[in-house]
């Protein structure tokens, strides 16, 4: 298993396929599938049954995208960037931008 590189919350930049280069956020992190929920990236159409709560139809919903057909968004100039891990002063074990050196976790 990898080090935990994105997680729910992350600004993330799609960098191949049918959605490249547009921007979203981490909706949900699959690590176990190695897979994403970005918001607004890889929709789908779903055909739905109706129920008491939701009405029946076609929706349109995001489905996972592969973790390595995605980025973190640097935090300086919002381009596509590596991460790496290292310890600060206090001991806290954070995530930064290679491309910057800027810390993704806040």
């Amino acid at each position: 298993m990898m080090a935990a590189k994105f997680k729910k919350g992350d600004k993330v930049v799609v960098v191949t396929g049918r959605d490249k280069g547009r921007h979203g956020e981490v909706v949900k992190a699959m690590p176990k599938e190695s897979r994403l929920l970005v918001q607004g990236v890889n929709m789908v159409k779903r055909h739905q049954r109706q129920t008491q709560t939701a009405p029946g139809g076609i929706i349109e919903k995001e489905a996972p995208i592969h973790v390595s057909n995605v980025m973190h968004e640097d935090p300086k100039d919002n381009q596509p960037t590596r991460v790496g891990f290292k310890v600060l002063e206090d001991g806290r074990k954070v995530r930064f931008a290679k491309r910057s050196g800027e810390v993704i976790d806040a």
